[in-house]
């Protein structure tokens, strides 16, 4: 049996949508799932009760979707089942986010179940290396991407985001822990159509939890800033609602390539 450990935005209701049987939804308080109703809701400070009632649910595997807003703790509600981690989730929430996911899956591990990424799946949140799109790439796009390249291997040395803006070769603008959306909407906006958003994974990820996402609203935010369109890592971001990023794409003429890393 498979539990979503499931956070904030729509990738845990797509990946129920694309089930047979629906999974186990579990979310942390404060970060639910769009369009979705968990089955448990629970805290950090009970993670260790949470492990133990999986266990007797018969569940064997799980999934982590979504964004989790990093959490507090509050000594106060620690219970007994859950005080032998407190060692590891509190280094973790101490190091990056690559830090603290690695953690939560030696978590779960540790207490043998089995961690699916979202798009072992849903293999269908993956695109295949091409342009998806109507509009092409311009012609110094190539050049740009190779921007992106060096930047985003900088950003995840760093732990600091997975995606940032390219206009004739200069980064103009990088994520941070606000996401992609908010950094396009900070961007003025504009009528001309030029530039990028280029977004991937961190160079060292662990690719079963955290890939970058792209949807709908994606597209809108980098319309409004007047963006010539979208390069994302091959293998490497999860597209929600595909057939409306295509849609939204091909109204607004703007590209999506999907690349491999380097080329």
């Amino acid at each position: 049996m498979l539990a979503l450990i499931a956070g904030q935005g729509g990738l845990p209701a797509t990946l129920v949508a694309a089930l047979a049987e629906r999974p186990l939804v579990c979310s942390i308080e404060g970060s639910t799932p769009d369009a979705l109703t968990p089955d448990v809701v629970f805290r950090l400070e009970t993670l260790g009760s949470l492990l133990a009632d999986l266990k007797t649910r018969g569940v064997t595997q799980v999934c982590f979707c979504g964004g989790i807003e990093r959490p507090s703790v509050d000594p106060s509600k620690l219970d007994a089942a859950t005080l032998p981690l407190v060692p590891i989730f509190m280094e973790a929430l101490s190091q990056g986010d690559d830090g603290a996911l690695r953690a939560a899956i030696r978590i779960f591990q540790d207490s043998g179940f089995d961690v699916q990424a979202a798009h072992e799946i849903a293999p269908h949140l993956l695109l295949d290396e091409g342009v998806a799109s109507q509009a092409q790439p311009y012609d110094a796009a190539d050049q740009d991407a190779l921007v992106g390249d060096t930047t985003l291997a900088e950003m995840g040395a760093a732990d600091l985001g997975q995606a940032c803006v390219i206009r004739d070769g200069a980064v103009i603008s990088r994520e941070d822990d606000a996401g992609t959306d908010a950094m396009l909407r900070a961007l003025p906006p504009s009528d001309a159509r030029k530039g990028m958003l280029f977004k991937g994974p961190k160079p060292e990820q662990d690719r079963r939890v955290d890939l970058p996402t792209i949807g709908p609203r994606t597209v809108e935010s980098a319309a409004q800033a007047g963006l010539a369109g979208l390069v994302i890592e091959a293998g490497g971001v999860i597209v929600l609602d595909r057939d409306k990023v295509i849609e939204a794409l091909d109204r607004h003429g703007m590209f999506l390539w999907v690349r491999t890393r380097g080329s």
